[in-house]
């Protein structure tokens, strides 16, 4: 099935003015009608949890109310509609995407992709001894660019109450594969229509607790995460965990709490995979979560009567 990977996540919230504001700040783009869309057109769609046009929540307290994929085609949709319906109800939209549900109660939308092309290039790097990547005379960084953008949806993690099952679901069903696992938590989960190293994490977890544990947005490099990452907490918004860099994936990370009820990611740098790569499994732990971990500061410079480390006086 030839799924390309996260269009558009749907949430049912109890503050839309909150939410709005969080996801301006992050640099999603208002495009009216609680959408606020990436550079390609991927987005966060917000509604008032009581709107009964949304579908039923997975579980109580989870405000996701629906997961958008973007498929390659019309016969992508019309081979997932026959391979739910052999099971479950699939209801075809006026829009022409396809509607139904996971086996966790999730429910799931297909659509022809609405990603466009993102026509600016990303981060840049050089390295002594190797050929020039970022131009001579171009700036690798300038703190006082405008509002940052993020550039597509990239993942969603669920807590499941059976991780297997969950996962033999989007496999067997759905076509996608495992590309890394934590033992006795989850997959990493990558569907057949792109390299990103995934855009499902599933997460074992008892049943009172399923529904998000985060989602995120690609970003155009390291810098846009630490400079967009720095700005937000100047706005107020509580850090979570970051900034730092995973071990599974190799994303540059940083998380933050929300009023969705779940954390919001901002990453850059994903691994890229094909079918050739052979899924690894670790332990669960700092060492494997994580191959360096940072810590937010207020800016600081030296000079007289700064402390000699740079810590906060």
């Amino acid at each position: 099935m030839n799924i390309i990977g996260l269009d558009s996540l749907v949430f049912g919230v109890d503050d839309l003015a909150a939410c709005a504001q969080y996801l301006v700040d992050y640099g999603l783009r208002d495009a009216g009608n609680g959408r606020y869309e990436a550079l390609d057109g991927t987005a966060v769609v917000i509604a008032n949890e009581s709107d009964t046009a949304l579908p039923k929540a997975p579980a109580s307290g989870c405000s996701l109310r629906k997961t958008v994929f973007g498929v390659a085609d019309a016969a992508t949709l019309d081979a997932i509609a026959e391979e739910l319906g052999r099971d479950r109800p699939v209801r075809r939209l006026a829009d022409g995407s396809v509607e139904s549900h996971d086996d966790d109660g999730f429910v799931l939308g297909f659509q022809r992709t609405v990603r466009r092309p993102v026509g600016t290039p990303g981060e840049l790097s050089n390295a002594p001894g190797a050929p020039i990547q970022r131009a001579v005379n171009t700036l690798g960084v300038n703190a006082a660019a405008p509002q940052i953008r993020p550039r597509t949806l990239s993942h969603i993690v669920y807590f499941v109450p059976d991780a297997a099952k969950s996962e033999a679901f989007y496999v067997r069903r759905l076509g996608f594969r495992c590309t890394d696992r934590f033992t006795g938590v989850g997959p990493f989960l990558q569907p057949a229509g792109t390299l990103d190293h995934h855009t499902h994490f599933l997460i074992g977890a008892p049943p009172h607790m399923q529904g998000v544990e985060h989602f995120t947005f690609h970003f155009g490099g390291p810098t846009e995460v630490l400079l967009n990452g720095s700005r937000f907490v100047e706005k107020g918004y509580q850090s979570f965990w970051g900034p730092g860099r995973h071990q599974f994936g190799s994303n540059w990370f940083w998380y933050f709490n929300s009023p969705f009820g779940c954390r919001v990611e901002m990453d850059a740098d994903m691994d890229l995979h094909d079918t050739a790569w052979q899924p690894r499994e670790a332990a669960l732990d700092a060492d494997a979560s994580q191959a360096f971990l940072l810590r937010y500061r207020r800016k600081w410079a030296p000079g007289p009567g700064m402390p000699a480390n740079g810590d906060d006086a």
